[in-house]
């Protein structure tokens, strides 16, 4: 691990007027330590904003709920508004991680949590755009049996690791980013970035902008919701394919839907077209196999990940099925 300097500042307006390029925010550092320790993160300046002002959870005037980026993953998965109102975020955020890691994480740095690709995070291995731009991706002739499906690009084919950010998607959230020039909402849909010709850009963030809150619409799938992570072992482990459903249904038919799948691209990967097929439809009507099949439509496997693609539309199926309590 590198040298760096250690700033923890009084303020929100003082710990934004100290970022820059070679600085990083560290919350719970669960996933920023490690990769400090490796020295693929080097910063020159830690800025830590635990003791800030951004752990509150409470409800918005319209309906909905703002969860400070500070708010521990435990703690926003236990919070009584959380589980009453968006059970499906506390289901992804209890499959996320082992109960440790939760009592440390933080909301803001779950969502700028780095790809688990081993080309990435072993700096023995020379080949990787996201770590060393322009030195190739080793993935694609390597091991990939974990890599994207969906979105992947000829300069990487890693995955986002994120449950939290895969509910977020389907529940329509927004992410409240705050720089020096003032605060903006991006939403979940345009937070994360497909890899394209930069894959070392894992956000829409620019350098000193600072995550300060994340805001979720007024409630519609309270009841009808699953969260489905299949993974190598049932104990604390990253998702081959996840999906996060959401359901609104009014008497026997479906008002609305959201589908998101995790575990399949660079990004939680938002299946609007999959969910269309579901609106305004009897549930005795629905094609479970042919929204499945759409969810997963355009998926460019690789041969050592093929798998993925029947596995997402059984999941895909599976998840539907359990959030509408259908046989």
């Amino acid at each position: 691990m590198m040298e760096f300097e250690y700033l923890r500042p009084a303020s929100i307006h003082a710990a934004l007027s100290a970022a820059g390029s070679h600085a990083r925010y560290i919350g719970g550092g669960t996933n920023l330590v490690d990769l400090m320790k490796s020295g693929i993160e080097q910063p020159e300046l830690l800025i830590d904003i635990n003791h800030l002002q951004l752990a509150a959870i409470e409800e918005l005037p319209n309906g909905g709920l703002r969860i400070g980026a500070g708010a521990r993953n435990s703690d926003t998965a236990n919070h009584r508004l959380v589980r009453e109102r968006y059970p499906l975020l506390a289901q992804s955020l209890v499959a996320g991680a082992s109960p440790q890691l939760r009592n440390l994480a933080t909301v803001g740095g779950n969502l700028m949590q780095r790809t688990r690709c081993d080309y990435f995070a072993d700096t023995r291995f020379p080949h990787c755009n996201k770590r060393k731009p322009g030195s190739g991706c080793g993935a694609l002739e390597g091991d990939h049996h974990l890599h994207a499906i969906l979105g992947g690009s000829k300069h990487c084919i890693a995955v986002n690791p994120s449950d939290m950010s895969v509910a977020l998607l389907a529940l329509g959230a927004n992410v409240n980013v705050r720089n020096r020039n003032g605060e903006r909402p991006v939403p979940m849909s345009a937070f994360h970035r497909l890899p394209g010709e930069h894959p070392e850009r894992d956000t829409h963030l620019e350098p000193g902008d600072l995550i300060v809150s994340v805001d979720l619409p007024s409630p519609v799938f309270a009841k009808n919701y699953h969260y489905l992570k299949v993974r190598e072992r049932a104990s604390y482990a990253f998702a081959l394919v996840s999906v996060a459903v959401g359901i609104e249904q009014d008497g026997d038919r479906i008002r609305s839907a959201a589908i998101a799948l995790g575990g399949v691209a660079h990004k939680p990967w938002l299946a609007a077209d999959a969910a269309a097929m579901l609106a305004d439809k009897p549930v005795r009507d629905i094609d479970f196999a042919a929204v499945a099949a759409a969810a997963v439509n355009g998926a460019k496997p690789l041969p050592q990940n093929s798998y993925k693609v029947p596995m997402a539309r059984n999941a895909v199926q599976r998840a539907l099925r359990n959030a509408l309590e259908v046989a």
